[in-house]
């Protein structure tokens, strides 16, 4: 226990801010795509809408007997907005530029472009040190 106080929450390194371009259809007055604040999400936000995303779903042929099932395509959409700090998802005003209602909904307005989606995706994963992606998951699951 002598260095007990090396782990003490102070000494702790804060999680820092970074720049993505998230979509080319969105630039500034020199023709470059806009860069995007992006904050690496914690294990506890991540485990958070995990979960929030998890449904119970009966086992065909097994009456009582329930798996858990993933809406990965909502809990991408979920990490995306908790990690992006600028712009401001959850503004009123550019939700209303879209005509949606929601943080979830704009983000797929705004970064329409599959691809680039997907991209954005995979980049939140990384930097939240997420090894292993959801869609690398999905991939290996229908293999």
């Amino acid at each position: 226990m002598g260095n007990l106080k090396a782990f003490l929450k102070q000494n702790k390194k804060a999680k820092k801010t970074t720049q993505f371009a998230a979509t080319k259809s969105l630039c500034d007055e020199n023709g470059d795509p806009l860069l995007w604040t992006i904050r690496p999400l914690s294990t506890k936000e991540s485990a958070a809408i995990r979960e929030e995303c998890t449904i119970e779903v009966p086992v065909t042929g097994k009456p009582g007997l329930y798996r858990q099932k993933v809406n990965t395509d909502e809990l991408l959409r979920k990490m995306i907005c908790a990690a992006v700090v600028e712009p401001d998802l959850h503004n009123a005003e550019l939700q209303d530029s879209y005509g949606v209602m929601s943080a979830e909904a704009l983000i797929v307005e705004m970064v329409d472009n599959p691809e680039e989606f997907g991209e954005l995706a995979t980049f939140v994963q990384e930097y939240s040190g997420i090894d292993e992606t959801l869609q690398e998951k999905v991939d290996e699951a229908k293999n």
